[in-house]
């Protein structure tokens, strides 16, 4: 076990061999475009973009308060998160690893787009081997279709992932992870993704290049306009180019899918240029020689999150200091786009069953150096 996991004192299952997802069913279509003109529109093959930033929220606070010493704010912040129990009445549980294996959670409640039940609207893994040298983000796909445990008024069987929340909370969430990829969840943190607006104003904004719309049903050369409206305001537009943005415009970016050919793939881009913008704000000159500032921005970041009871802000955050958003390797869980369940006529997302379990196994091995070398097309950087 590394230096940098806290709570090792959770009792956990004997050893397991990880015999990778194990999510069947459903039937696929093709032929279909997920980008947001021209063509016939179907819903995108994940709804997980939003995390990557999500993500941001935490690591960067973890990275900041590593890079420039920042301890003293650290004991502070570490004693004033929310804490909750993540790991009450999880059972048999994968193996535990040399890594560190954080479940992100996240839900966008004043996204138009968003669901209006309790079912967490992004999840994610971070992980980070034993050697501390990169940090992994592995999103996984809400519609992903697994077999969720039973809990409650839920009998148990096959239904999207993110129902798990829905059915059991945060237990039955880490218990429908741990089971689809076989990998052992360390911490869990819940993250509040409007919290994202207060983050981006105590850094002063964000330096981002925003694209025009390309679909053909919402092309405007030089300009993109938003799809949504906030506070009885009419959409923002913006110019193409390079420019410093708020928190509300950042957030309200990073939201658009449909005026892009590539759809839920470009917000994702988009995401991981936002995550990027912020990481290297968080850690300018600019916040951390000014004290005013640096408690900014850590405490909208900490207003934010709530993690497990055992998760600890300091021995995490020595571990990960030298990490930076270079560092930083992103990538989907593999899976089949467009499925389609008969038996609940449900849209869903296959597990790629045959490329998951290698992903999996692979972190379970602490050896995801390997498989990204290997699988150069599936980890995007920062």
């Amino acid at each position: 076990m590394s230096s940098y996991r806290s709570g090792s004192d959770r009792p956990r299952a004997s050893a397991r061999v990880p015999s990778g997802p194990r999510a069947t069913g459903g039937h696929q279509y093709s032929g279909k475009t997920y980008g947001g003109g021209g063509g016939p529109r179907v819903k995108p093959p994940t709804n997980t973009a939003r995390m990557v930033v999500l993500t941001c929220l935490v690591v960067s606070l973890i990275f900041t308060l590593g890079g420039i010493g920042a301890w003293g704010y650290a004991k502070s912040l570490n004693s004033g998160l929310d804490r909750f129990d993540a790991f009450d009445g999880v059972s048999d549980r994968p193996e535990d690893d040399d890594g560190l294996n954080i479940l992100v959670l996240g839900s966008d409640s004043r996204n138009p787009d968003s669901t209006k039940d309790s079912r967490a609207d992004t999840i994610m893994i971070a992980h980070v081997p034993s050697n501390g040298e990169k940090a992994y983000m592995i999103s996984l796909p809400r519609d992903l279709w697994v077999n969720v445990p039973a809990a409650g008024d839920w009998g148990g069987g096959k239904n999207k992932l993110n129902s798990a929340s829905f059915f059991g909370g945060v237990p039955l969430m880490v218990q429908t992870v741990e089971g689809y990829t076989d990998v052992h969840i360390d911490h869990v943190i819940e993250i509040d993704f409007n919290g994202l607006i207060k983050v981006v104003d105590a850094l002063g904004g964000v330096t981002m290049n925003v694209e025009e719309a390309d679909a053909p049903d919402y092309a405007t050369p030089g300009k993109l306009t938003s799809i949504h409206k906030y506070k009885g305001k009419e959409p923002r537009t913006w110019k193409a180019g390079k420019q410093t943005l708020d928190g509300e415009s950042a957030l309200d970016y990073v939201r658009q899918r449909k005026q892009f050919n590539e759809g839920d793939f470009a917000r994702m881009r988009h995401q991981r240029e936002l995550l990027k913008a912020m990481m290297d704000k968080a850690t300018s000159a600019g916040i951390i020689t000014s004290p005013g500032s640096l408690t900014d921005f850590l405490s909208s970041v900490t207003d934010a999150v709530k993690v497990d009871k055992e998760f600890d802000l300091i021995s995490t955050g020595v571990s990960l200091s030298s990490l930076r958003s270079k560092d930083l390797v992103f990538m989907v869980s593999p899976n089949i786009p467009n499925g389609y369940d008969e038996a609940t006529g449900q849209s869903i997302v296959e597990s790629d069953k045959e490329k998951a379990s290698a992903l999996y196994k692979a972190i379970a091995a602490d050896d995801m150096a390997s498989w990204a070398k290997d699988h150069p097309k599936d980890v995007k950087g920062s």
